[in-house]
């Protein structure tokens, strides 16, 4: 009985690790096939290269029109960010400390973005600025872009919130500190890190938004990810790989030091 038990664990347990190596390198090999192929030495998008060669990076120099295209998407994921984070964080302390239903429906409803399908959010709010005279700008993209991230500052924080010890913030009053000195030095720092964990991923959201970004761009407005996906349907570019790699690489640089700074994977548990 004991050693039929043992099979059965050990035949999980195989189980459960080749699924998790399969979706590892399901994960993992593109990734790995676009940096390989950014160092081509050709003029096409070929796996395994003729050769090897940093000429793809050095043509990014003189791209102008992907890094204006990148200069856009920063200067939207930069304000996107500022604004998700200066509406998410009162949201999520409102909703976090309130047992009430309305709190509960409240959640829900500003969670609703990550599960509405990407592009007909996109469609609807197109119409939607059409309807009350608003023509598509960089402020309708931010208003967006801000719609589909907030959700994840406020996640972020509400679970940095549901670690908080509020008995500190009791004896803080008890001690006669006024509510903001109270939130200033004993709330924020200790929320901290969830604020930096959604604002992280609340950028990185939105510099690499397709859907909301095609529908509510104008023509001053040229995102990195739509330019990259018309070039690619276009002409196939070999830049294109290597501005893949410079993101790959910048993305984990990015993930890294938040890890150390915020602890990114424990406030996405």
């Amino acid at each position: 009985m004991h050693r039929q038990e043992g099979l059965e664990a050990l035949g999980f347990r195989i189980v459960m690790w080749g699924l998790a190596a399969l979706s590892f390198v399901l994960l993992l090999a593109p990734s790995l096939v676009v940096v390989v192929v950014s160092f081509t030495s050709g003029y096409s998008l070929k796996f395994p290269p003729p050769g090897y060669s940093f000429r793809w990076y050095v043509s990014l120099l003189d791209a102008w029109q992907l890094q204006f295209a990148a200069g856009n998407s920063l200067e939207i994921a930069a304000a996107t960010t500022a604004l998700s984070v200066l509406l998410g964080v009162p949201a999520a302390l409102a909703i976090a400390r309130s047992p009430t239903a309305r709190a509960r429906a409240l959640d829900s409803l500003f969670m609703s973005p990550l599960v509405l399908p990407a592009l007909s959010f996109g469609l609807a709010s197109l119409m939607f600025f059409s309807l009350i005279g608003l023509p598509v700008s960089p402020l309708t993209l931010v208003i967006g872009h801000v719609v589909v991230c907030v959700p994840y500052v406020m996640r972020t924080t509400i679970a940095s919130v549901a670690q908080l010890e509020f008995s500190l913030l009791e004896s803080s009053a008890s001690l006669g500190a006024s509510r903001w000195y109270t939130f200033r030095r004993i709330t924020l720092p200790l929320i901290r890190p969830g604020i930096l964990a959604g604002a992280f991923i609340a950028f990185m959201s939105s510099f690499d938004n397709v859907p909301v970004s095609l529908f509510l761009r104008d023509a001053r407005t040229d995102m990195l990810p739509i330019r990259m996906w018309q070039d690619l349907e276009g002409k196939l570019d070999v830049s294109i790989a290597a501005v893949s790699g410079v993101m790959i690489v910048v993305t984990l640089s990015l993930m890294i030091l938040m890890e150390r700074v915020a602890g990114l994977s424990r406030r996405l548990r």
